[in-house]
């Protein structure tokens, strides 16, 4: 069955980095774009970021551009996402997301906490 199962999540620093990983397991993960959402506590879940299926394209939430890159390594099934000068407003539980009609698959998703 499809498994997304987020990791790298952790309590940083403002203006430090974290990088997040999604590795992917039972679809053809080199055939689908991907995508990293996040949601904080009492807010509703919101798209960061995508990538296209072979890397070729990116595209990014404007509260995250210019700080966070995506990625992806289809040799070993995982999706990458660098985020880097981490404001306390990036705090949120990170997901990634995977759509193979008709529905969307979420991993657990990986928490994010920015505080001094």
């Amino acid at each position: 069955q499809v498994q997304l199962v987020e990791s790298g999540g952790g309590l940083v620093q403002p203006g430090g980095s974290l990088r997040l990983s999604c590795a992917a397991a039972g679809f053809s993960f080199s055939s689908y774009p991907m995508s990293w959402y996040r949601q904080a506590p009492g807010k509703e879940r919101e798209w960061v970021a995508g990538i296209t299926s072979t890397g070729g394209s990116t595209g990014y939430a404007d509260s995250v551009k210019g700080r966070f890159t995506i990625s992806r390594d289809n040799a070993k099934n995982t999706m990458y996402l660098q985020m880097n000068r981490l404001k306390s407003e990036d705090t949120a539980v990170y997901y990634c997301k995977v759509f193979l009609a008709p529905r969307d698959y979420w991993g657990q998703g990986t928490q994010v906490t920015v505080s001094s």
